[in-house]
Parts: structure tokens; C-alpha cells; sequence
């Protein structure tokens, strides 16, 4: 059973960190050039996901150094969806949290697929604690 490893749908942790990283690279940049935007606070999902899906491409690449490297990629997952909480903010506010449409958007998709993507890294993290033979 210790070479088994966490699966989501069939998919590693390693893809699931590729696929997840370069789905905020394209929203990212489909967002900045949708809403004509020209500040660079647009591309915070793009930014973020890069290293997500370069840590996960290096887990594949380098099988020794996985557990290191998908550490990091949860850390930006954490980021991301720390970034999406400033949606909750703007709930309160007297405009609401989509008075800047793609902003709000964006924060929203942030909050909602970072909380996923962390919530799969710490279940796939106790997955193997509790399968490991050392």
C-alpha cells in the first residue's frame, strides 16, 4: 500500500497542481484582456499560478524532492486563497463585492478554487502520513 498515492478523480496531486496552475495562468490573463484592464492587479491570479504549476511540474520531473516541492505548491494554493478572502470584504461594503465586476469575479474564483486546492493538498498530505512505512 506505500506505493499507492492521494488521487482526485483520477488525478495526482502533481497533475491536479499543473492543471490548477495553469487554469489561473489562462483566467489571469483572460480577465486582464476581457476587461481591457491596465493595472497589473489583474494578473495577481496569473502571478500566483505560475509557481503553483512550476512546483508541481518539478514533483513530476523530480520524484525525490515531491514532498518539498508540493509543500511550496500549497503554499501559493494558501496565497490564492487568501487573496480570494478580500471578496468577503467587499460583501459589507456599501457597493458590494461585485461593484468592480471582474475584480469580484476574480476574487471569488481565487477564494473558492484555492480553499479547493488546499483542501486536496491537506487530504493528500494525511494520505500519505498515514501510508507511509517509515
Amino acid at each position: 500500500m506505500a506505493n499507492e498515492e492521494f488521487k482526485f478523480l483520477g488525478q495526482t496531486m502533481e497533475n491536479i497542481s499543473i492543471k490548477y496552475g495553469i487554469s489561473l495562468i489562462i483566467f489571469g490573463a483572460a480577465i486582464s484582456w476581457i476587461s481591457l484592464s491596465e493595472s497589473v492587479t489583474s494578473w495577481i491570479p496569473a502571478v500566483l499560478g505560475f509557481p503553483i504549476f512550476l512546483f508541481g511540474w518539478l514533483s513530476r520531473v523530480n520524484p525525490t524532492k515531491k514532498k518539498l516541492f508540493m509543500h511550496f505548491a500549497v503554499l501559493f494554493g494558501l496565497f490564492t486563497f487568501l487573496g480570494g478572502l478580500d471578496f468577503v470584504r467587499g460583501i459589507w461594503s456599501d457597493l458590494g463585492p461585485f461593484y468592480n465586476f471582474y475584480a469580484g469575479v476574480s476574487k471569488l474564483f481565487m477564494l473558492i478554487s484555492g480553499a479547493i486546492f488546499c483542501f486536496l493538498c491537506i487530504k493528500s498530505f494525511r494520505f500519505a502520513r498515514l501510508n507511509s512505512t517509515e
